[in-house]
C-alpha cells in the first residue's frame, strides 16, 4: 500500500493555503476527515500553532484535534498518543527542525505514525515538519546534513524557497548531498503530495525539484517523478 505523504513549503495555517490543502484532502478522497495537529516543533509557541491549525482545518470542514507533544519525553507517553489511530490526517507544524527531529527519533509516537500510514492515514508536514520527513535534512543556519527520518525515502525538502536562485542552489546542491537523493525546494503556501505517478504539486507557488545538478520547476497541478 502506498505511504500518503504531504510535504509543505510553510506559511500553514494562512489566508492562501486554503487551495493546497483542500486539494489534499480531496487527492486522497477523504470526506470530512479528522485532522490531528502537532505543534511539537513550534517550541516557542506551541499552544497558539495548535489552535490556529485546529481552527483554520476546521473553517475547512473538517473535524480538528490537537495532539501537545512537546518533547520526546511526551512522545513515549503511552497514554497522550492514544489519539493517533484515530486521525485520517496527522499534521506537523513548522518551528524548529532540530527539536522535532529530535523529539520523534526512535519513539512509540513515531511508531504510531508508521503504523497509521500502513492504515491509509495521511501524514503532512509543513516547513520543519516537512523537512524532517525525508532521507536527509538540512540543519537552518548550520548548512550540515543529518539524518531525518525517511519516511519520505531519497527526498530532503528546502522549505519557504519562493525567493531562492534555483541554478546557484542546484550548483552547490550537487557537492552536498548523494546522487540518489532528490531535494524538493517548496514555496510557502504550496505543497507536495505523494501520488501515484509521483508527486503532484498544490498550491499558490512552485516546487524546484533538484538532482545531480539538474534542476526543474513545477506549478500547481503539475505530476512529477523524482
Amino acid at each position: 500500500m502506498p505511504i500518503n505523504i504531504a510535504l509543505a513549503g510553510g506559511e500553514e495555517f494562512r489566508a492562501g493555503c486554503e487551495p493546497m490543502d483542500l486539494e489534499m484532502i480531496r487527492h486522497y478522497g477523504l470526506n470530512a476527515p479528522r485532522v490531528l495537529i502537532i505543534p511539537t516543533a513550534a517550541d516557542t509557541a506551541p499552544n497558539r500553532a495548535a489552535k490556529n491549525g485546529v481552527d483554520y482545518f476546521e473553517r475547512l470542514g473538517t473535524d480538528a484535534f490537537d495532539l501537545m507533544i512537546l518533547n520526546k519525553s511526551d512522545a513515549n507517553d503511552n497514554e497522550l498518543i492514544n489519539g493517533i489511530q484515530e486521525a485520517d490526517i496527522i499534521y506537523f507544524t513548522g518551528g524548529n527542525p532540530d527539536h522535532l527531529l529530535d523529539s520523534l527519533n526512535g519513539t512509540i509516537l513515531l511508531k504510531s505514525i508508521q503504523s497509521a500510514l500502513k492504515n491509509g492515514s495521511v501524514l503532512a508536514g509543513s516547513s520543519a515538519g516537512a523537512m524532517v520527513l525525508g532521507t536527509l535534512m538540512r540543519r537552518p543556519g548550520v548548512g550540515e546534513w543529518v539524518k531525518g527520518l525517511g519516511i519520505a525515502p531519497n527526498i530532503a525538502v528546502l522549505p519557504h524557497h519562493e525567493n531562492t536562485d534555483p541554478e546557484k542552489t542546484a550548483n552547490d546542491l550537487k557537492s552536498e548531498v548523494p546522487s540518489d537523493i532528490t531535494i524538493l525546494g517548496i514555496d510557502a503556501k504550496t505543497a507536495c503530495v505523494k501520488s501515484p505517478d509521483g508527486w503532484l504539486v498544490t498550491g499558490t507557488g512552485n516546487v524546484t525539484s533538484y538532482k545531480n545538478g539538474v534542476w526543474n520547476i513545477y506549478k500547481s497541478g503539475d505530476n512529477f517523478r523524482q
